[in-house]
């Protein structure tokens, strides 16, 4: 069985999606249509713009989203997904995918999640660490026992967990978790505190957002972040994405049950190779390539 996986923030790169751009007339379209939608030319930025101007949340976040989307339509009939999951803002690039949402509705989503995250950025300051080395219940002992708000945020993969919260409060978690031997515990250049409690103000915003937006029927199952299952009924869907970003992104659990539910091919859809890489450290029996167009 195929699994089709779509990454999030992060993955973006200058150049992502020009191929796609040149080479395919729909894909020209697409980008097209997403200028309009967004009110600026995120294609000039995603194709000519530094570093620096695609690590705006504004334009990360649309920018992996449509590079991810619009492969994924270009591919037509060999996109054969038995199921899908997304990291993180990949969870909403995975449900235009298998058609829960339409393009247009699923860019608006990305758009408004973005400006959301932003402002609960600029509002509640806050930041993430990685903590190498340690098992997933010592780093959570770790949150549970720090004053303030710090919480286990993606379960990447084994020994790989991050951490969100306010600045000291994360500070402090790494300063135990080296004491309690992780390999390594390092603040992450990231504009906010995402999974956390600090997001509960880009929470309610985007609620509105995604209750007053229609979701269709799946193709096929997706594994959502925050309860790691399959997921086909479109109102748990809204719940579940809506909870996203105040609650923990479980990959490693998702791809767990991807695997115990009968995937032997993972396939990353949209720029880089990093759920691959998660995947390898997860279960290396899996084959795990990256979508191309022929």
């Amino acid at each position: 069985m195929k699994a089709y996986v779509f990454p999030g923030q992060g993955a973006q790169f200058t150049g992502m999606g020009k191929d796609l751009y040149d080479n395919s007339p729909l894909a020209k379209e697409l980008f097209e249509q997403a200028n309009e939608i967004l009110g600026f030319e995120i294609t000039k930025i995603m194709f000519e713009g530094s570093a620096e101007d695609l690590k705006q949340t504004n334009v990360t976040q649309p920018a992996v989203f449509l590079h991810s989307v619009i492969l994924a339509k270009v591919l037509g009939d060999d996109f054969k997904a038995d199921m899908v999951a997304g990291h993180s803002l990949g969870e909403l690039s995975a449900l235009v995918a298998n058609g829960t949402l339409s393009f247009e509705d699923g860019l608006k989503l990305v758009a408004k999640r973005a400006d959301a995250m932003q402002k609960a950025c600029d509002s509640v300051p806050g930041t993430m660490a990685a903590i190498l080395g340690l098992e997933d219940a010592v780093v959570e002992e770790i949150c549970a026992v720090i004053k303030g708000d710090v919480v286990a945020a993606n379960f990447n993969c084994p020994g790989q967990l991050v951490i969100s919260g306010e600045l000291e409060a994360v500070k402090a978690a790494c300063e135990l978790a080296t004491e309690k031997g992780a390999r390594r515990a390092l603040l992450l250049p990231v504009g906010g505190a995402f999974h956390s409690p600090l997001m509960a103000p880009a929470k309610e915003e985007l609620a509105a957002a995604i209750e007053a937006t229609q979701f269709n029927q799946p193709s096929c199952p997706v594994y959502q972040n925050v309860v790691a299952k399959a997921v086909t009924n479109p109102s748990e869907i809204k719940e579940n994405l809506i909870a996203q970003l105040t609650g923990a992104v479980k990959w490693t659990q998702c791809a767990q049950a991807m695997i115990a539910d009968g995937a032997t091919e993972v396939i990353e859809v949209g720029p880089g190779k990093v759920l691959q890489g998660l995947f390898a450290k997860i279960d290396r029996s899996v084959a795990r390539s990256s979508a191309e167009l022929v």
